[in-house]
């Protein structure tokens, strides 16, 4: 089992920038093959991948709208995960979600996650 806690939401300005972290309890990342995701979810639309790291960290992908400004990142032995959002746009609102996924294949759909977080809510104006 794995227990995620996400902080670090809130309201910014279009431009600005916040770091949303995610501090996971249970069974430990350097332990695990755990792919480590954030998703996101709009009001009135479906849950959609926003970033992914491996177990390692050595290899992360991100969704193409964030690109660029979007960097996540994992300290195992901490068992946190860090996104952190630059360049932020009005369309960035959101409640964002940390999950874990048992296992090494990065994979974008969220149907493939097995734990999640509460969410925290991202708000940028303009």
């Amino acid at each position: 089992q794995v227990q995620l806690v996400e902080s670090g939401g809130g309201l910014v300005q279009a431009g600005g920038s916040l770091r949303l972290s995610c501090a996971a309890s249970g069974r430990t990342f350097s332990r695990y093959y755990i792919v480590m995701g954030w998703f996101r979810q709009a009001p009135g639309k479906e849950r959609e991948f926003v970033a992914a790291i491996n177990w390692s960290g050595g290899t992360t992908y991100n969704a193409d709208s964030v690109k660029g400004r979007f960097t996540i990142s994992r300290d195992n032995a901490k068992n946190t995960v860090y996104l952190q959002m630059n360049s932020l746009k009005p369309e960035d609102t959101a409640v964002y979600y940390c999950a874990a996924d048992q296992g090494v294949v990065i994979r974008t759909s969220y149907s493939m996650y097995e734990y999640w977080g509460q969410g925290t809510q991202v708000t940028v104006s303009s």
